[in-house]
């Protein structure tokens, strides 16, 4: 491969590895949160977490763009303070893919914090456990199999964005060209052997990948 591609590669694994690091430490607390209150709040805060499933990503590409941007509210903002702008920049495509992947990081840890249901927490708690015990020693251990559904789904699907980190972070090579604006760039030449190579790639590493997660979860459960 050349170093064009090699460059786009070790880029997008370093956006998919720290979006789901982030997402991971970010999405706990939401997940918790959602799987256990009972507030009017729950209804629109879970629309919000899942609508980048339904909401076409260059809609949100552009919106981002709009707010991260020179006239924007997040733009003026990180200008007054001295950081510049987010957008074509690597810093934006963390912001974005944070954004476009959190359903598939919340909604797994919220589906396993609900699953196990009130009783471990109320035995933690007759034996005395404070909350933040029973949380770490009780409800995390639990849903080891949704933390693993979420790693997985939160980093391949970051892999495979496009819409979001085009309209967001350009195609600028080794700041924001990432291996899905690297194969758009081959099939926009007519390079298909190249596109096909990478493509290619990519479709065996996700099959492989969900494949192994199907494979291990069932042992987590049990």
């Amino acid at each position: 491969m050349s170093s064009a591609t090699w460059s786009a590669v070790l880029l997008t694994l370093q956006l998919a590895g720290l979006t789901t690091l982030i997402l991971l430490l970010l999405g706990t607390p939401l997940a918790w949160w959602l799987a256990r209150t009972h507030c009017w709040l729950k209804a629109p805060v879970s629309a919000v977490v899942a609508l980048p499933l339904v909401l076409p990503p260059t809609v949100l590409g552009f919106y981002l763009l709009i707010t991260l941007g020179p006239h924007g509210p997040i733009g003026q903002l990180t200008q007054s303070l001295g950081l510049g702008l987010l957008p074509f920049t690597f810093s934006g495509l963390v912001l974005g893919s944070v954004l476009y992947s959190m359903p598939f990081v919340v909604q797994p840890l919220q589906n396993a914090f609900e699953a196990m249901g009130e009783r471990p927490l109320e035995v933690a708690a007759s034996l005395r456990a404070s909350p933040l015990d029973a949380f770490f020693s009780v409800a995390l251990p639990l849903a080891r199999s949704g933390y693993l559904t979420a790693g997985v789904m939160g980093f391949a699907h970051t892999l495979g964005e496009f819409g979001v980190v085009l309209m967001l972070g350009g195609n600028i090579p080794n700041q924001t060209r990432v291996l899905s604006v690297q194969i758009f760039d081959h099939v926009e030449a007519l390079e298909y052997a190249q596109a096909h190579e990478l493509a290619a790639g990519m479709l065996v590493f996700s099959f492989a990948v969900l494949l192994a997660l199907h494979a291990v979860q069932p042992r987590m459960r049990s």
